[in-house]
């Protein structure tokens, strides 16, 4: 089952807003936002830069609160929202967690092109539905959905920076 729904396009949306308010406070754009039956739970902005973590990506902050905080059953029933499709790592939490969908905005393979060689996203060339389909678990993917609108929130980061 991969439909989509309005609701899906404005959380999509939302986890765009996310993105910005990282990029606003210094941290790399992407965010990521937990929902369960219509009900938003968590929402995470990227925590590189203001965390001083590494491994401060918006998924993997948000998984580890949600996985530390809400029952299995709960993760299992949720939909995460990512303003970028997920990296082998915060896909891997996504896994762990059981977290049951994802939906996303920017590819991988995209956000690539928008980086370049900036050495601050070592982007790996894994999609996360291959990391995904590698487990026993099933987890529904939508995207990459909305591109040109996650990318806005790109537009001059990474340029800037170098």
């Amino acid at each position: 089952m991969n439909s989509v729904a309005d609701v899906d396009l404005d959380f999509l949306r939302r986890s765009f807003k996310i993105a910005e308010k990282a990029r606003a406070r210094g941290d790399h754009p992407f965010g990521a936002i937990l929902v369960y039956h219509g009900e938003v739970l968590l929402e995470q902005g990227n925590v590189v830069e203001t965390g001083r973590d590494l491994t401060g990506h918006a998924e993997i902050t948000l998984v580890r609160v949600a996985s530390s905080s809400l029952e299995r059953a709960v993760l299992t029933e949720s939909c995460l929202y990512s303003s970028a499709e997920p990296c082998a790592m915060c896909s891997g939490a996504i896994y762990w967690a059981g977290i049951g969908r994802l939906v996303y905005g920017l590819s991988e393979y995209r956000l690539r092109r928008v980086t370049g060689s900036d050495e601050r996203n070592l982007t790996l060339d894994v999609p996360c539905r291959d990391i995904f389909a590698k487990g026993r678990s099933r987890i529904e993917v939508v995207g990459p959905m909305l591109e040109d609108e996650a990318e806005e929130v790109h537009r001059g980061f990474w340029e800037s920076r170098l």
